[in-house]
Protein backbone atom coordinates (compact mmCIF):
# COMPACT_ATOMS: atom_id res chain seq x y z
CA UNK A 1 0.00 0.00 0.00
CA UNK A 2 2.96 2.60 0.91
CA UNK A 3 4.53 1.81 -2.41
CA UNK A 4 1.29 2.42 -4.70
CA UNK A 5 1.19 5.94 -2.93
CA UNK A 6 4.92 6.97 -3.31
CA UNK A 7 4.27 5.99 -7.04
CA UNK A 8 1.00 7.41 -7.23
CA UNK A 9 2.84 10.63 -5.38
CA UNK A 10 5.62 10.73 -8.19
CA UNK A 11 3.33 9.95 -10.87
CA UNK A 12 0.88 13.29 -9.72
CA UNK A 13 4.17 15.39 -9.38
CA UNK A 14 5.54 14.45 -12.90
CA UNK A 15 2.59 14.04 -15.35
CA UNK A 16 2.73 17.83 -15.74
CA UNK A 17 5.84 17.69 -17.03
CA UNK A 18 4.92 14.60 -19.19
CA UNK A 19 2.03 16.54 -20.66
CA UNK A 20 3.71 20.03 -21.26
CA UNK A 21 6.73 18.47 -22.80
CA UNK A 22 4.37 16.16 -25.05
CA UNK A 23 2.60 19.14 -26.08
CA UNK A 24 5.06 21.44 -26.89
CA UNK A 25 7.34 19.17 -29.12
CA UNK A 26 4.62 18.10 -30.87
CA UNK A 27 3.82 21.81 -31.84
CA UNK A 28 7.44 22.43 -32.78
CA UNK A 29 7.17 19.10 -35.01
CA UNK A 30 4.29 20.28 -36.54
CA UNK A 31 6.33 23.62 -37.32
CA UNK A 32 9.05 21.72 -38.44
CA UNK A 33 6.97 19.63 -40.96
CA UNK A 34 6.25 23.06 -43.21
CA UNK A 35 9.85 22.80 -44.18
CA UNK A 36 9.78 20.00 -46.96
CA UNK A 37 13.26 18.96 -46.29
CA UNK A 38 12.50 18.27 -42.86
CA UNK A 39 12.00 14.69 -43.88
CA UNK A 40 15.01 14.23 -45.72
CA UNK A 41 17.14 14.22 -42.36
CA UNK A 42 14.70 12.35 -40.04
CA UNK A 43 17.04 9.23 -40.09
CA UNK A 44 20.31 11.45 -38.83
CA UNK A 45 18.02 13.65 -36.32
CA UNK A 46 16.77 9.79 -35.15
CA UNK A 47 20.21 8.70 -34.30
CA UNK A 48 20.44 11.79 -32.25
CA UNK A 49 17.33 12.12 -30.59
CA UNK A 50 17.29 8.32 -29.92
CA UNK A 51 20.91 8.03 -27.46
CA UNK A 52 19.35 11.06 -26.15
CA UNK A 53 16.47 10.00 -24.84
CA UNK A 54 17.86 6.75 -23.40
CA UNK A 55 20.64 9.19 -21.83
CA UNK A 56 17.65 11.10 -20.15
CA UNK A 57 15.68 8.07 -19.29
CA UNK A 58 18.83 6.66 -17.34
CA UNK A 59 19.13 10.32 -15.50
CA UNK A 60 15.79 10.01 -14.02
CA UNK A 61 15.52 6.26 -13.37
CA UNK A 62 18.59 5.87 -11.65
CA UNK A 63 17.82 9.58 -9.58
CA UNK A 64 14.64 7.71 -8.56
CA UNK A 65 15.85 4.72 -7.43
CA UNK A 66 18.84 6.04 -5.86
CA UNK A 67 16.63 8.93 -4.08
CA UNK A 68 15.16 6.02 -2.86
CA UNK A 69 17.87 3.50 -1.68
CA UNK A 70 21.03 5.26 -1.65
CA UNK A 71 22.77 2.61 -3.62
CA UNK A 72 24.77 2.84 -6.46
CA UNK A 73 25.42 -0.07 -7.92
CA UNK A 74 21.73 -1.05 -8.21
CA UNK A 75 20.74 1.98 -9.10
CA UNK A 76 23.26 1.87 -12.41
CA UNK A 77 21.76 -1.23 -13.60
CA UNK A 78 18.29 -0.25 -12.55
CA UNK A 79 18.70 2.25 -14.92
CA UNK A 80 20.40 1.06 -17.80
CA UNK A 81 18.17 -1.72 -18.15
CA UNK A 82 15.36 0.23 -17.88
CA UNK A 83 16.17 3.03 -20.51
CA UNK A 84 17.53 0.45 -22.59
CA UNK A 85 13.84 -1.56 -22.77
CA UNK A 86 11.61 1.27 -22.59
CA UNK A 87 13.92 3.72 -25.00
CA UNK A 88 13.47 1.00 -27.29
CA UNK A 89 9.95 0.12 -26.93
CA UNK A 90 8.73 3.84 -26.31
CA UNK A 91 11.42 4.69 -30.12
CA UNK A 92 11.20 1.76 -32.07
CA UNK A 93 8.65 -1.45 -31.25
CA UNK A 94 5.24 1.07 -30.38
CA UNK A 95 5.84 3.31 -33.52
CA UNK A 96 6.61 -0.16 -35.82
CA UNK A 97 3.54 -1.55 -34.11
CA UNK A 98 1.10 1.33 -34.42
CA UNK A 99 2.35 1.68 -38.25
CA UNK A 100 1.50 -1.23 -38.72
CA UNK A 101 -1.55 -1.53 -37.30
CA UNK A 102 -2.82 1.97 -39.77
CA UNK A 103 -1.35 0.06 -42.54
CA UNK A 104 1.50 2.83 -43.00
CA UNK A 105 4.07 0.80 -44.73
CA UNK A 106 7.69 1.26 -42.39
CA UNK A 107 10.88 -0.71 -41.96
CA UNK A 108 12.40 -1.97 -38.80
CA UNK A 109 15.33 -1.04 -37.54
CA UNK A 110 16.68 -1.57 -33.67
CA UNK A 111 19.58 0.97 -32.70
CA UNK A 112 20.24 -1.23 -29.92
CA UNK A 113 21.51 -3.56 -32.01
CA UNK A 114 22.99 -1.57 -34.86
CA UNK A 115 24.80 1.19 -32.93
CA UNK A 116 25.47 -0.58 -29.51
CA UNK A 117 28.52 1.29 -28.01
CA UNK A 118 26.31 4.58 -29.08
CA UNK A 119 23.08 3.31 -27.16
CA UNK A 120 24.73 1.85 -23.95
CA UNK A 121 26.94 4.65 -23.96
CA UNK A 122 24.25 6.94 -23.29
CA UNK A 123 22.55 4.87 -21.22
CA UNK A 124 25.83 4.50 -18.69
CA UNK A 125 26.47 8.41 -19.03
CA UNK A 126 22.97 8.91 -17.34
CA UNK A 127 22.96 6.42 -14.99
CA UNK A 128 26.01 8.22 -13.28
CA UNK A 129 24.53 11.37 -13.87
CA UNK A 130 21.33 10.92 -12.35
CA UNK A 131 23.29 9.64 -9.29
CA UNK A 132 25.04 12.89 -9.09
CA UNK A 133 22.14 15.43 -10.13
CA UNK A 134 19.75 13.46 -7.89
CA UNK A 135 17.10 16.08 -10.01
CA UNK A 136 14.39 14.15 -12.13
CA UNK A 137 11.05 16.71 -13.01
CA UNK A 138 13.18 18.65 -15.78
CA UNK A 139 15.15 15.78 -16.54
CA UNK A 140 11.68 13.66 -16.88
CA UNK A 141 10.30 16.91 -19.26
CA UNK A 142 13.39 16.62 -21.95
CA UNK A 143 13.19 12.36 -21.18
CA UNK A 144 9.11 13.04 -22.67
CA UNK A 145 10.16 16.32 -25.29
CA UNK A 146 12.83 14.17 -26.58
CA UNK A 147 10.58 11.00 -26.48
CA UNK A 148 8.00 12.62 -28.61
CA UNK A 149 10.59 13.46 -31.40
CA UNK A 150 12.76 10.21 -31.49
CA UNK A 151 9.05 8.49 -31.71
CA UNK A 152 7.71 10.38 -34.67
CA UNK A 153 11.64 10.86 -36.30
CA UNK A 154 11.55 6.74 -36.69
CA UNK A 155 8.37 7.08 -38.35
CA UNK A 156 9.45 9.70 -40.58
CA UNK A 157 12.66 8.26 -41.26
CA UNK A 158 11.87 4.50 -42.19
CA UNK A 159 8.53 5.18 -43.58
CA UNK A 160 7.46 6.18 -47.22
CA UNK A 161 3.66 7.32 -47.44
CA UNK A 162 2.72 10.99 -46.01
CA UNK A 163 -0.78 12.44 -46.12
CA UNK A 164 -2.94 14.44 -43.79
CA UNK A 165 -4.64 11.73 -42.70
CA UNK A 166 -1.22 9.53 -42.19
CA UNK A 167 -0.14 12.28 -40.15
CA UNK A 168 -2.90 12.68 -38.05
CA UNK A 169 -2.49 8.61 -37.04
CA UNK A 170 1.31 9.27 -36.50
CA UNK A 171 0.41 11.87 -33.68
CA UNK A 172 -2.07 9.08 -31.99
CA UNK A 173 0.71 6.39 -32.27
CA UNK A 174 3.36 8.60 -30.73
CA UNK A 175 1.31 10.23 -27.72
CA UNK A 176 0.25 6.46 -27.24
CA UNK A 177 4.42 5.65 -27.67
CA UNK A 178 5.92 8.31 -25.53
CA UNK A 179 3.53 9.32 -22.35
CA UNK A 180 3.15 5.28 -21.25
CA UNK A 181 6.21 3.98 -21.52
CA UNK A 182 8.42 7.61 -20.34
CA UNK A 183 6.34 7.25 -16.72
CA UNK A 184 6.94 4.04 -16.74
CA UNK A 185 10.57 3.87 -16.95
CA UNK A 186 11.29 7.16 -15.14
CA UNK A 187 9.27 6.16 -12.25
CA UNK A 188 7.23 3.37 -12.03
CA UNK A 189 10.03 0.42 -13.01
CA UNK A 190 12.72 2.52 -10.59
CA UNK A 191 10.55 2.40 -7.49
CA UNK A 192 9.15 -1.64 -8.14
CA UNK A 193 13.02 -2.54 -8.21
CA UNK A 194 13.70 -0.94 -5.19
CA UNK A 195 11.12 -2.05 -2.95
CA UNK A 196 11.82 -5.55 -3.36
CA UNK A 197 15.57 -4.64 -3.27
CA UNK A 198 13.80 -3.38 0.35
CA UNK A 199 12.54 -6.39 1.41
CA UNK A 200 15.55 -9.03 0.46
CA UNK A 201 17.51 -6.89 3.41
Amino acid sequence: MKLKLEILKELKEHIPFTLAATLFSVIIISFLLIKQNFISYAVSMFYIFHPLHILFSSIVSSAIFYNHTKKILPAIIVSIFVSLFIGSVSDVFLPYIGSLIFRIPISFHLPALESPLLIFGASLIGAFTGIAIRKTKFPHFLHVFISVFASLLYIFAYSTNFSTITLFLIFIITSISVVIPCCLSDIVFPMLFQSRLRRKK
